[in-house]
């Protein structure tokens, strides 16, 4: 039994992976901004910090593994909130927590998206990876089109895990992403529900190679395996859980 950390665990995807730890045997500490063991808003540097320093009351002799699931969708508004809380809350947890994984050897799973190899403003994507948070913002708001914040930032949380990686492992620690495609969560109604981008989203579903949309269980298993020690070997990858999406528009990108 392992004792384990899950931003945005309190909903969605991020409840199905506390469920599926939990169902195993394991610990989990949910960490969202209600309904949680700890309440933290990450959009926020101050709220990652409580975040941190409650995750090292509750789990002093460190953590087992540590899914970064906190996320919001395409249509909030303004973008920059998206900006906030998908790329910088899952950075600074994961940056923050990563003394409390260490002490067990642990792994980290952040929760990417097969949104994040399309087309990005790349200005936005930049100002990202150099942890510009304002000019990020400001490119986010000026931009106002949340679908493109949202693949943005999830593109630059995937480019920030592969950068590290090796860094991670040279001390003994595993860092993964898990990339979902559209998964039936209260995330993706709010899209359905959208005038503009609700048809686009109802296309991409039904376009599904595998014939229906994602179950938030689908994403709980394949993260669970990359914490467990049968993915003891795999470190800095991307495991696309899309129904073949991702392989249906990339087939010689790999």
């Amino acid at each position: 039994m392992g004792v384990y950390a899950v931003s945005g665990g309190a909903s969605g995807i991020g409840a199905a992976i506390t469920a599926t730890l939990r169902e195993r045997g394991d610990e989990v500490i949910v960490v969202d901004i209600r309904n949680a063991d700890i309440e933290a808003d990450l959009s926020t540097a101050d709220g990652c910090t409580q975040a941190v320093v409650e995750l090292e009351v509750r789990a002093p002799d460190g953590l087992d593994g540590l899914v970064a699931c906190a996320g919001l969708g395409p249509v909030v508004r303004p973008a920059s909130l998206i900006t906030r809380v998908n790329f910088f809350g899952s950075q600074r947890l994961v940056d923050g927590a990563r003394e409390l994984v260490a002490r067990k050897r642990g792994s980290v799973v952040m929760i990417s998206s097969n949104s994040a190899p399309m087309d990005s403003d790349e200005e936005y994507v930049a100002a990202l990876l150099e942890l510009d948070e304002e000019r990020a913002c400001a490119i986010a708001d000026r931009i106002g089109d949340g679908h493109t914040a949202y693949a943005g930032s999830k593109k630059a949380i995937t480019r920030w895990m592969r950068r590290g990686a090796a860094a991670w492992a040279a001390d003994g620690m595993r860092i993964n992403a898990v990339a979902p495609g559209i998964t039936s969560t209260p995330l993706t109604d709010s899209a359905y529900a959208d005038e503009t981008l609700g048809p686009i989203m109802k296309d991409f579903g039904e376009s599904v190679p595998v014939g229906r949309l994602g179950l938030p269980a689908d994403i709980a298993g394949a993260v669970a395996f990359l914490l467990s020690e049968k993915a003891q070997f795999i470190c800095g990858s991307v495991l696309f859980v899309d129904g073949g999406h991702d392989a249906m528009l990339r087939p010689d990108e790999f």
